[in-house]
């Protein structure tokens, strides 16, 4: 059966722009309420996809974190193509380390990493969370126990290598954090179980920006922009962008 996949998303509206980023695994769908709400406030936003996301598990074997972040400024440039001179951008876990990894690589209005690791100590995590995110993908296509169960063991020898790619990407970004001068708000879900939430202390502390804000949310777990506490969520981020020094 084939499953019906989430696109990458851009809605016009206002002169500023918010680029949005989804989380390892994950898709535009990850951020397509907050894209939502923030163009219902007069934002600009665009959502690309990473390659070997949105599509089935083993296709991630493909590609490598230095490809996610090609895609990243292919989003930018994206922008920045249409027109946008002023672009903030908010990202989800891996979305939220690219987001970081921007804020000292190119020109961003302000920074939103919503819980966003910095400690590459989360190996057997990632591993299950991998495992979870395909046999999901092969439950939505239908297949049968015994095909899924054969996938699945094939499956299985790819997570590792690829998670430790992910992993010095992380350690690079972590030891680049104090070249950040951007605005940076920090979001971080109290009942995260997929990263070590001090994380969040860790890139509140080391960026440099003078302007920087962070908030914990009590009652959210990790993929917080999809948890009960997205409405709030929303409304903080559109407080945060308001306050930057947007020219129009």
């Amino acid at each position: 059966m084939k499953v019906s996949r989430p696109k990458p998303f851009t809605n016009e509206a206002g002169k500023r722009a918010v680029l949005l980023l989804h989380a390892f695994t994950g898709s535009s769908a990850d951020v397509r309420m907050l894209g939502r709400y923030l163009n219902k406030k007069g934002y600009t936003t665009h959502a690309p996809h990473y390659r070997g996301h949105a599509v089935p598990p083993e296709n991630l074997a493909e590609y490598t974190p230095e490809d996610w972040w090609e895609d990243v400024l292919e989003g930018y440039n994206h922008l920045k193509e249409l027109g946008y001179e002023e672009i903030a951008v908010a990202g989800l876990s891996l979305g939220g380390v690219f987001s970081l990894k921007l804020g000292y690589t190119l020109p961003v209005k302000g920074i939103i990493p919503m819980c966003a690791p910095v400690y590459s100590n989360n190996e057997e995590r990632l591993y299950r969370g991998m495992l979870e995110y395909a046999r999901e993908y092969k439950r939505l296509e239908k297949k049968s126990q015994e095909e899924t169960e054969a996938e699945m063991k094939e499956f299985e020898k790819i997570p590792r290598p690829l998670i430790r790619k992910l992993h010095g990407l992380i350690d690079d970004v972590r030891e680049n954090i104090d070249m950040i001068y951007n605005p940076v708000f920090v979001v971080q879900a109290r009942n995260d179980d997929m990263i070590d939430t001090d994380s969040a202390n860790v890139i509140y502390n080391e960026v440099e920006a003078e302007f920087k804000e962070i908030k914990w949310y009590e009652e959210s777990g990790h993929v917080i922009t999809l948890d009960k506490e997205r409405d709030k969520l929303h409304e903080d981020i559109a407080a945060f962008l308001e306050e930057l020094d947007w020219s129009e």
